[in-house]
C-alpha cells in the first residue's frame, strides 16, 4: 500500500518557520508502508517565510499579498507528481491553507478556524483520491 503524507508530518522541515510537525505516533502507524512525502509549499516558497492561510478560494500571506497562484503551482506540481504513482491514502496535516481537510484557518490570521479544504486537498478528493487529516488517521 502506497500512502502519500504531508512532508511536515514526516520530519521535513518545510513549515513556513523552518521548523515541521513531526509525528512519532503517524511514524510508527506508517510502519510497513510505502510513504511518499508531499508538500506544495516547499516548492515555491522558500523556508521560512511569511504564514499563508485561506479566505474563501484565495490564499494571501500575512502581509495581505495574493499567493494563490504560487500555491496553486505547488498543488499541479504535488498532483502531476501522485499521477506516476498508485497512491491508496493520503494524509494531510490538518488546517493547513494547501494541506487542511475539512478545517482550515479563516485568512484573518488570529488563529480561528474556519470549515473548508486546501488546495491540495481540495484538488486531491476531486481527482478521486482518499484523503484524511492526520488527527482523522491516527484516531483510527
Amino acid at each position: 500500500m502506497k500512502i502519500a503524507v504531508s512532508a511536515c508530518l514526516l520530519g521535513e522541515n518545510c513549515k513556513y518557520n523552518g521548523g515541521n510537525n513531526f509525528s512519532a505516533a503517524l511514524a510508527e502507524r506508517l510502519r510497513g508502508y510505502e510513504v511518499i512525502p508531499v508538500c506544495p509549499e516547499k516548492s515555491v516558497f522558500p523556508t521560512p517565510r511569511p504564514r499563508v492561510e485561506r479566505r474563501g478560494d484565495k490564499v494571501f500571506n500575512e502581509f495581505g499579498e495574493d499567493v494563490t497562484a504560487l500555491c496553486s503551482q505547488g498543488v499541479a506540481q504535488c498532483l502531476d507528481s501522485l499521477r506516476t504513482q498508485a497512491v491508496d491514502l493520503v494524509i494531510l496535516q490538518s488546517r493547513s491553507p494547501t494541506c487542511g481537510v475539512g478545517t482550515v484557518y479563516d485568512g484573518t490570521f488570529s488563529g480561528t478556524l474556519t470549515a473548508g479544504n486546501g488546495l491540495l486537498a481540495e484538488a486531491l478528493i476531486r481527482a478521486g483520491y482518499a484523503v484524511l487529516d492526520v488527527a482523522d488517521f491516527l484516531a483510527k
